[in-house]
């Protein structure tokens, strides 16, 4: 056997892969080997898959999910030569279990119209989604504010796909929005954006970023607004915290310094072959801070290249290997603190710190006007 019949009609089009599997091997009975087979993959994997689903039937909507998939799909797919017969409704026959909207999966229309609305009202702070046992339908609570009421198939379609996961289990189960939630929701705005001819189509792009509206000057001083990804260098993920005061914790003209000092780097770099070594700015490099201009091999600019090698020259060792590692290199705060042996929560103050002297390196050399591009 080269392939598995598809997927039964009665399983939605938005079930994820490894839930179609679990289904596959748990309802319909097909061994692992033989999904494995099919698949092109080890039969190991198609059981890490199997099991993923398996330990998560403790959430009580994926429990209910699948429960309502498999006899949706078992009933037709584990006996295919036996014709399904005639339902005899019997008139005396009694009702052990009232209907309840829930019983029908969620269709690929009806998640589509929801993923929106609702997850978009579970990326406020404080919020949640509320689910009880005897409810026939969910609700996004933030406080004790309901700001949403959607469909419990809705909600076992988001628990499958991992888009909420269980925060809080009780009388009433609560749940939270995810990093995978909140990539769907990314997607869907920039599908929508990008319908409106505001953006270029590429979603799953987008969900890797924080895009913003952002005023900024041009070459020539005007003001403009350009869309910016916020989460793009860790200096902007700093800036939007705040301290007990509620002050950033990174002003804006630190902030301004860092990214300065990214212009000169990248614009160093520029061209088809990029030979700079940077790495002997950093501690343990070696000849720290003896920058030989007959060994940059980029086609970057020179003068470029000289005030990078100057701002960290004047940086000194730590201070330039924070700003160097997350103002260049864009390493998050935990990556470098790891790989300069730093305790915990330490490199945010090295790098406010650099900062803050990278600014009145500036000043003092240019006066505080950036030289001219190049």
């Amino acid at each position: 056997m080269n392939s598995i019949a598809p997927a039964p009609a009665e399983l939605p089009a938005w079930l994820p892969k490894h839930a179609q599997l679990y289904l596959r091997h748990v309802e319909d009975g097909i061994p692992i080997r033989e999904l494995a087979r099919a698949e092109g993959c080890a039969a190991s994997t198609i059981l890490r898959r199997v099991r993923r689903i398996e330990a998560r039937r403790d959430d009580p909507l994926v429990d209910e999910a699948l429960e309502r998939l498999g006899r949706a799909a078992g009933s037709d797919a584990a006996n295919p030569s036996i014709a399904p017969g005639p339902t005899v409704l019997q008139k005396d026959t009694p009702m052990t279990a009232a209907f309840r909207p829930s019983e029908t999966p969620a269709n690929e229309e009806q998640l589509r119209r929801e993923t929106r609305r609702i997850l978009r009202r579970l990326s406020e702070p404080g919020a949640l989604l509320i689910v009880g046992r005897e409810m026939d339908k969910a609700v996004v609570l933030r406080g004790t504010v309901r700001t949403a009421v959607l469909e419990r198939a809705v909600a076992q379609a988001f628990a499958l796909k991992d888009w909420i996961e269980v925060a809080h289990e009780g009388r009433v189960t609560s749940y939270k929005i995810t990093h995978a939630g909140r990539a769907a929701l990314k997607r869907v705005l920039e599908e929508e954006a990008a319908a409106r001819g505001e953006t270029a189509a590429n979603p799953f792009a987008a969900q890797h970023g924080e895009f913003a509206q952002e005023t900024r000057a041009d070459t020539d001083g005007h003001q403009r607004r350009v869309r910016a990804n916020l989460a793009e260098s860790p200096l902007a993920v700093l800036a939007r915290r705040r301290d007990k005061q509620g002050r950033p914790f990174l002003s804006a003209d630190l902030v301004a310094a860092g990214e300065r000092l990214r212009e000169d780097f990248e614009l160093a770099q520029m061209g088809p072959r990029v030979g700079q070594n940077w790495e002997r700015f950093l501690t343990g490099g070696g000849g720290r801070g003896q920058y030989r201009p007959e060994l940059a091999m980029g086609g970057g600019s020179d003068t470029a290249r000289e005030r990078v090698a100057l701002a960290l020259r004047d940086l000194g060792p730590g201070l330039g290997d924070m700003a160097l590692r997350c103002c260049c290199f864009l390493e998050g705060l935990e990556t470098a603190e790891k790989r300069l042996g730093w305790s915990a929560r330490s490199g945010k103050i090295v790098l406010r710190i650099a900062l803050q002297r990278l600014k009145r390196h500036y000043e003092e050399t240019y006066g505080g006007a950036s030289p001219m591009i190049g």
